[in-house]
């Protein structure tokens, strides 16, 4: 990796905690997709099934931190709040 200029890490040197929320995610997914519905016989079978996971990961799940509602709508609340936001100094 450092001979294609490739940084290996996004976090400091020594820490687990860049890849902690991938993992989990990764985790995730193969709990929730690739056991349940294998074995797979291909390669564009996981692939559709990873697009229709990651739309309802991000468009469809209710999350009860958020206020029971999906990722990409708290996202779209927070940008609309924070264009009316005015910063002072």
């Amino acid at each position: 990796m450092a001979e294609a200029g490739i940084e290996q890490s996004v976090g400091s040197v020594g820490d687990s905690y860049d890849n902690a929320l991938a993992e989990s995610i990764i985790g995730l997914y193969k709990a929730e997709v690739i056991r349940p519905r294998g074995p797979w016989r291909g390669l564009e079978p996981v692939e559709f099934a990873t697009l229709g996971w990651v739309d309802w990961f991000n468009h469809r799940r209710s999350l009860e931190p958020i206020g029971n509602r999906p990722p990409t709508e708290a996202e779209a609340a927070y940008y609309r709040h924070s264009e009316h936001t005015v910063l002072t100094a």
